[in-house]
């Protein structure tokens, strides 16, 4: 009989490589891009559970995000400080695996875009 050993990851974006790369970049940058690509997040997420008809209306990925970040209101995380960020990761995490990575690759162009844009500036 075959012995089966699963892997247990700490955080729940640790899973996909691509995500949890983004992830560590995005916490790292300053509060004004991090609240910049949140919100791009929170745009490219309700398009793609318009798309899939994961939800019918607005109203249910509202509903569903109101309960994910009341479920996880008592955790200290670091994308825990600001609202707008918060509901990005509470969005990001209640969606499908396939959807997380169309979304991770999607992130990590935008953490790109953003610190090559910071570099130009400095």
């Amino acid at each position: 009989m075959k012995e089966e050993y699963t892997v247990s990851f700490r955080r729940w974006y640790d899973k996909d490589p691509v995500l949890s790369s983004a992830m560590r970049t995005l916490e790292e940058s300053d509060d004004e891009s991090q609240i910049k690509i949140a919100l791009n997040l929170i745009k490219i997420i309700i398009e793609h559970n318009i798309e899939s008809s994961e939800f019918e209306a607005i109203e249910d990925i509202i509903s569903a995000v109101e309960a994910g970040v009341e479920e996880n209101s008592k955790n200290n995380r670091w994308y825990d400080i600001d609202a707008t960020l918060r509901t990005a990761m509470s969005m990001l995490q209640n969606c499908p695996e396939e959807t997380q990575k169309i979304i991770a690759k999607e992130m990590a162009k935008m953490v790109v875009s953003k610190i090559k844009e910071e570099d130009v500036i400095d």
